[in-house]
């Protein structure tokens, strides 16, 4: 018979061949769990804006895994983020050709071949119009609910000239469709046709109707009346939101920008413009060097070049994209 410190040293033993079980199943299972999902890791990546990392880990999804069209898809992705829209075409009709009853893929091949023309000679784009609609056409197809496509085939009917299939009947058509999925969309869309068309009474309808069924799409009202020179009805849009919500940060920006693009209410102007600058922007939001080159603006329209140019100056430091900041920057040099 055992000793009672066998059977406790055996018990033992067993409790801890257990536990390394345990710890080996659990391992095992996130090992497969990562190998499994190479793909939503990588999307997850790219997401994060780590792009690199996520087109080497796309890269080792064989063409036998069943991911392997998804993995094409954000390779697409990625690589229409880095501009190199050829590589970019390649993945979106790889994707399409492992799997070609995802909606998101052709909207994406369509969405390349319209980037690409945009920069191709007359020929090209011969070539690539009738590819692009067909994708686009093909994703609505796909999913009936799609907007994306559908904004993009106005575009195309706006755009193309009749022997393309272009047609501002058949633009308005879509754009209807777009109403019924998303009111405040297809409202937008329609506005912009008819200002396309120098509709402008359409047009106006259209984009009131638009802030009606989404109010947040109130700068694209401010917009239109801006572009015909109504600045009172844009000005006057933007502080109600603003006396709906104090603080409402892109009401207070659009109030300077505003001020900024008439030379109207410059006063005020210049008070939301600073008080935008004391906020950090959100993402997607306009950024501090937009700002200051708004608040430099106004400046300017005062005729105080030196601040002008100081502004204009730190403007561009923070964002040497913007044409507007440098052209302003050259006028108060002079």
């Amino acid at each position: 018979m055992a000793s009672p410190d066998a059977t406790f040293a055996y018990k033992r033993y067993l409790n801890l061949n257990l536990e390394v079980m345990r710890l080996i199943i659990v391992l095992l299972f996130i090992s497969f769990s990562i190998s499994a999902q190479p793909v939503e890791r990588a999307k997850n990546l790219f997401q994060n804006q780590k792009g690199a990392e996520a087109k080497k880990l796309l890269l080792t999804v064989k063409d036998t895994n069943k991911e392997y069209a998804d993995a094409q898809y954000w390779l697409g992705r990625i690589a229409f983020e880095e501009k190199n829209y050829d590589d970019a075409e390649e993945y979106f009709e790889a994707a399409i050709e492992a799997n070609d009853k995802v909606a998101e893929y052709y909207t994406w091949y369509g969405n390349t071949l319209g980037t690409i023309a945009g920069d191709a000679n007359f020929l090209k784009q011969g070539m690539l119009a009738p590819k692009m609609k067909s994708a686009w056409e093909k994703a609505v197809a796909l999913d009936p609910t799609g907007i994306d496509p559908r904004e993009s085939l106005v575009q195309y009917y706006l755009q193309a000239p009749a022997i393309a299939g272009g047609s501002v009947d058949k633009a308005i058509e879509i754009a209807n469709q777009i109403v019924k999925l998303k009111p405040a969309e297809g409202h937008r869309q329609l506005g912009n046709i008819y200002f396309k068309e120098k509709r402008m009474v359409e047009a106006e309808k259209e984009f009131i109707a638009m802030t009606k069924a989404d109010p947040a799409y109130v700068s694209g009202l401010a917009n239109f009346y801006m572009l015909q020179k109504q600045y009172d009805k844009a000005f006057n849009l933007f502080e109600e939101g603003v006396k709906k919500n104090p603080e409402d940060m892109l009401a207070i920006y659009q109030i300077g920008k505003t001020s900024a693009l008439s030379g109207q209410r410059l006063d005020r102007g210049e008070e939301c413009l600073r008080k935008y600058l004391t906020y950090t922007p959100k993402q997607n939001e306009p950024s501090h060097a937009g700002a200051n080159m708004r608040l430099a603006q106004i400046m300017e329209k005062r005729g105080k070049k030196s601040e002008a140019k100081k502004l204009y100056e730190l403007a561009i430091k923070s964002d040497d994209t913007l044409k507007e900041a440098k052209e302003g920057l050259e006028r108060v040099s002079k």
